[in-house]
């Protein structure tokens, strides 16, 4: 990654992250490894508020598809998830688990996060994992397809129905600002924001 990246945080919008295991080295080729690394991201979304709107997990790097952390900067809270991963899969020799940095590109339009969605649920089969992207499990595929519920929480059209069911509505302020849930005084809880995909 060029070390000259300007990265532009704070900017209400979504954003396209990937990151590599160091040297690119399949450290989460195994089935179990992925699944911490779900664990671990479900973890680190409710600890720091952010929605995923999208995710894989390849073998040896992650995509994302995230909006800003209501607690914290995206970078601590990518910071924090790499560390907690690393920490859980880690070989007993040590070394780098990731490589140090990662590869943000804010997402300003429906258009982008359409085509970044289509880019991280087809990434299994460009690479000749799978032959469809529902066959590849650690993706947010299968949720988009049929809405259903995995280890990582997805903003979605099937979040946004559970929630308009549940009596939850977005609580909407400026146009550039992230539509935030408000839930009835009946006790509900917010569960991301209502972005339906076309």
């Amino acid at each position: 990654m060029p070390w000259g990246l300007k990265r532009f945080q704070e900017a209400r919008c979504l954003h396209f992250v990937t990151f590599s295991c160091y040297q690119r080295a399949p450290r989460l080729g195994a089935p179990r490894a992925r699944d911490i690394f779900e664990q671990t991201l479900e973890r680190t979304r409710q600890w720091y508020g952010f929605y995923v709107a999208g995710y894989v997990v390849m073998p040896e790097h992650v995509h994302l598809l995230i909006t800003e952390p209501e607690r914290g900067k995206l970078s601590l809270a990518l910071q924090m998830l790499k560390q907690n991963v690393a920490r859980q899969i880690r070989e007993p020799e040590g070394g780098s688990f990731w490589q140090p940095r990662y590869y943000d590109f804010n997402v300003w339009s429906e258009a982008k996060r359409i085509e970044k969605l289509r880019y991280i649920h087809r990434n299994p089969v460009r690479r000749g994992l799978v032959s469809s992207p529902e066959q590849w499990v650690c993706s947010s595929f299968r949720h988009y397809v049929s809405g259903v519920e995995g280890v990582v929480q997805i903003e979605s059209q099937w979040t946004a129905r559970k929630r308009e069911s549940l009596g939850v509505t977005p609580q909407l302020g400026r146009q550039d600002q992230n539509p935030r849930p408000v839930a009835p005084k009946s006790g509900a809880t917010r569960t991301g924001h209502p972005r339906e995909l076309e």
